[in-house]
């Protein structure tokens, strides 16, 4: 009986340091077997900046860092992957990897911008809680949910009736005349139209805001200070409305811009952002780019004849994308990538 218990007390002992040894075993890292850019060109302007984003392969790969290059540094410099345009010409910008030297390029060319392109404002990726839980919000602004997103420029300005002109070649405006105020009476179909050419006549890849970079934009992005209207929370500093705007536009940037230097995103006209519109959900989302159909396309901002509460930063509405949308309190901005 006593051999036995030795016997299963071995046994046991025996199999706890196997049990042991392969839990300790060190787990084999995974190689490093290449590495891709989500462009392989990029036409920029001098000043202008853009975020190029590298993939190392495989996934899972455990050494995942890597050096940032630029063939011409006088055109365009590269820190982190974000490229910034300094003087009109070619560079290539190379990512290489810590592990194994492998390497991807983009190549990159600077020009000056196209008089009709818009100042844009780098807005840094980050999270942020889209929507609203007040007494004032309608019911298609909740829930509240996170939000996460990748960087990206935003136009620091309304596309004005000037800049219109430059790229379609006519003044779309009827309801108010002026160079620097915004173009308006644009459907969201026109708004797609101007964007086409613009990027014929650029090289460029501008397009309209996601309904959720919009609000974080106007929001302050990772500056926020939580104000109620993009900007502060004295509409009157920061917003065209019906108490103020004696029933018109005014030339865009000259109330106050909001945390990162973005001018009337509370008032003057309403905006158009890409989404199709639907309902808010709980869950929390990364980049999202709205529903793949829908019938009517998200409107953000208040325009010059709302009042204040249409003002707020959360305030959505859904508008029909087509000709019956052309309203003189209707315009929109632009985005690159």
């Amino acid at each position: 009986m006593l051999m036995k218990r030795n016997l299963f007390h071995f046994l046991a002992v025996a199999l706890l340091l196997a049990v042991t040894a392969i839990a300790c075993k060190p787990e084999v890292e995974v190689a490093v077997t290449g590495v891709t850019l989500d462009k392989n060109t990029l036409a920029l302007s001098v000043d202008e900046s853009v975020t190029l984003t590298a993939t190392i392969h495989p996934v899972n790969a455990a050494n995942r860092l890597v050096s940032w290059t630029s063939t011409e540094e006088k055109f365009a410099t590269v820190n982190g992957g974000r490229v910034t345009g300094k003087a009109t010409g070619i560079t290539i910008i190379t990512v290489t990897t810590e592990e194994g030297y492998y390497s991807a390029t983009c190549k990159v060319t600077v020009t000056k911008p196209h008089p009709a392109e818009p100042e844009m404002i780098w807005v840094e990726g980050g999270k942020f809680i889209m929507g609203c839980s007040g007494a004032d919000c309608s019911e298609s602004e909740r829930p509240p949910h996170q939000v996460t997103l990748t960087g990206f420029n935003i136009a620091k300005n309304l596309v004005t009736q000037e800049q219109w002109k430059l790229v379609m070649g006519n003044n779309h405006s009827t309801g108010f005349q002026g160079a620097n105020l915004p173009v308006e009476r644009v459907s969201w179909q026109d708004a797609q139209n101007f964007i086409k050419k613009l990027n014929e006549l650029t090289g460029k890849e501008y397009r309209l805001a996601t309904e959720a970079e919009w609000e974080y934009a106007a929001r302050g992005g990772s500056k926020s200070r939580e104000y109620r209207y993009s900007g502060g929370d004295n509409i009157n500093d920061v917003a065209w409305y019906t108490s103020n705007a004696n029933n018109r536009t005014h030339p865009v940037g000259t109330k106050f811009p909001n945390e990162l230097g973005i001018f009337d995103m509370s008032g003057n006209v309403r905006e158009w952002c890409n989404d199709y519109f639907e309902g808010y959900t709980s869950e929390s989302q990364t980049d999202p780019q709205g529903p793949a159909e829908g019938t009517t396309r998200v409107v953000r901002n208040g325009g010059w004849f709302d009042p204040a509460s249409r003002c707020r930063i959360s305030q959505r509405e859904g508008m029909p994308p087509g000709p019956a949308s052309q309203y003189d309190f209707l315009g929109f901005r632009l985005v690159h990538p």
